[in-house]
């Protein structure tokens, strides 16, 4: 099978209404992204199936829903205000901006085609972007010449702050500066205090959380990977640090990730990996860091970290706000600041991997093909498609009454539009997996014919017994 590429995934979710660009008709806005009818269903069931796997069947784990717009204070607090920012350059000519590591990164990829010794290569090999600090790239930039993606000559490495700023208040001269959240791990941590007093909880006890989260974002190119508006799925685990061991706690983390990826999501581990992060890499706040990675068709990619961000945040939260966010013991009355373990991940990047991972362009023999999408049938946007065989009113009826039937219990469609044929191929596309026709036979002997996505097989069941033929198909 060949490899797809990332064109054709943009072509194909808008096509089959997965993924929109964001106010097409005025000309689109960049790093922007509407989900369609099949796209919205998709990107709900991978959330609610993380939600359902990672709170709701933990004993150790709630739930919060904090605001997007919090105290400005929060972002000075963690250090988004003073250090979340990208390395920024700009063309001369054209004045559009990039990231300084991307056009590094590309600069070596293209190197690599060219080079002929054995020092050019053993340089290329050697050169490790994510370790260089602004100073670095400057100099790396300049020594070897690197220019825009048009050819122009290119401004100096400046960090770009990634937050994005508002203002509160309805008076002009009296608004008060706000911003936009850049991650929800803050409303976690500022929410601590108000958790422990009010619910039952004992170290160790993760709160997890999904939400909308900006970043005023100048790469492009990516899709729904890298965006201006994006859904997170994070978890901040508080623990003792004396009672538990942080190392033992991240491998955990890492299994149960590892295995929503491969096992719940169905992912080919083939494409999965962990890296850990360099010592220059990781970020202030933590000790220990690794991402798991997918291959996308544009590279080998971040989809899900995992961070030991010790008392940091709970500390820099009480420094800023003068209240105390320490933990009690209750069988020895100690008193200190919890550790954290936060595993985080991007709900649009997890979705953009399902999408990829199923994606198939079959052949069928004597010239045929087909494009499927080979879900998970729990995660499929539409589970069930039910077609009468003929355009008859009769059988339409009958087909209508079993549609209406399973609807209460599955994600089902009913289409009648096109031949047989084409309405499989247009259900093999959005990744249904199961087809229920109803034909003449169906009136009299009560039988309905199902064919499955995968196998293309077809098998007849009783209509009474579609409901449990079902219910054991999609079982969680």
């Amino acid at each position: 099978m060949a490899t797809t590429t990332l064109d054709t995934l943009v072509a194909f979710t808008k096509r089959r209404g997965f993924v929109y660009p964001t106010s097409e008709i005025y000309g689109g806005l960049a790093n922007s992204y509407d989900y369609g009818p099949y796209g919205v269903q998709l990107l709900k069931n991978i959330k609610d199936l993380w939600w359902k796997k990672m709170i709701e069947q933990r004993e150790d784990m709630v739930g919060l829903d904090s605001q997007i717009i919090q105290h400005p204070t929060t972002w000075v607090a963690s250090g988004h205000v003073g250090s979340f920012s990208d390395p920024l350059v700009e063309d001369l000519k054209t004045h559009k901006r990039y990231r300084a590591d991307h056009l590094i990164e590309k600069w070596v990829e293209s190197q690599k085609s060219k080079v002929k010794s054995p020092e050019e290569v053993n340089f290329l090999n050697s050169v490790v972007v994510e370790n260089m600090k602004l100073d670095d790239m400057a100099e790396f930039i300049k020594k070897n010449n690197i220019k825009s993606p048009d050819g122009n000559e290119i401004t100096t490495p400046k960090a770009f702050n990634l937050l994005f700023e508002t203002q509160l208040g309805t008076v002009s001269g009296e608004k008060s500066i706000a911003y936009l959240r850049g991650e929800t791990a803050q409303g976690i941590f500022t929410n601590f205090k108000q958790i422990t007093d009010s619910c039952r909880v004992k170290l160790p006890f993760g709160v997890g959380q999904v939400g909308k989260s900006f970043r005023n974002e100048i790469t492009q190119g990516q899709f729904v990977f890298r965006t201006v508006e994006f859904e997170q799925a994070e978890i901040e685990y508080f623990f003792d640090p004396e009672k538990t061991d942080w190392k033992k706690l991240m491998e955990e983390w890492k299994a149960s990730m590892w295995s929503f990826i491969s096992t719940d999501l169905g992912i080919d581990s083939a494409k999965l990996r962990w890296r850990q992060h360099t010592d220059k890499e990781r970020s202030h706040y933590s000790k220990d860091t690794y991402d798991l990675d997918y291959q996308f068709p544009f590279g080998w990619k971040e989809l899900w970290g995992v961070a030991y961000r010790t008392d940091y945040d709970l500390t820099q939260h009480m420094k800023h706000s003068g209240k105390s966010l320490e933990y009690v013991d209750s069988a020895t009355g100690r008193k200190f600041i919890p550790h954290v373990m936060e595993p985080a991940v991007g709900v649009n990047r997890m979705f953009l991997m399902v999408l990829a991972d199923a994606y198939r362009e079959e052949d069928l023999g004597e010239g045929k093909t087909r494009t499927v999408l080979k879900l998970k049938p729990n995660l499929a946007p539409v589970q069930i498609a039910i077609f009468p065989l003929q355009k008859d009113e009769a059988l339409r009826e009958k087909a209508r009454e079993i549609y209406n039937s399973l609807k209460k219990y599955f994600r089902v469609e009913f289409d009648d539009a096109g031949n047989i044929g084409k309405m499989y191929r247009r259900q093999d596309e959005i990744g249904t997996p199961y087809c229920v026709t109803i034909d003449y036979k169906s009136g009299d002997s009560g039988m309905v014919t199902i064919r499955d996505r995968d196998t293309m097989k077809q098998d007849t069941v009783q209509v009474a017994e579609l409901k449990h033929y079902f219910d054991t198909k999609f079982t969680i």
